[in-house]
């Protein structure tokens, strides 16, 4: 994997985190933060979404969308733990 691979994950995981930051409104956890979340929930998404047939094309904007979802479930996912 070469460095602009590297940067291009640490770029969609960096938007994605925020963006998943914003519809779960209150809960965040800062730059590098959402920057792990963005990247996990890119990970959670691709294990779900192929499962249920669930694609969102190809592109930066799709592995946005993409991530962005997952990140948003990896969020929702950490609220209910933290809850209980």
């Amino acid at each position: 994997m070469g460095i602009e691979s590297i940067l291009v994950i640490i770029i969609i995981g960096a938007i994605a985190g925020w963006l998943a930051g914003q519809v779960i409104r209150g809960f965040g956890f800062g730059l590098l933060g959402n920057i792990v979340v963005g990247i996990l929930g890119a990970f959670v998404a691709g294990l779900i979404f192929p499962v249920i047939g669930l694609g969102f094309g190809g592109g930066i904007l799709g592995s946005i969308v993409h991530a962005t979802l997952g990140a948003v479930i990896l969020l929702f996912l950490i609220r209910l733990v933290k809850r209980v």
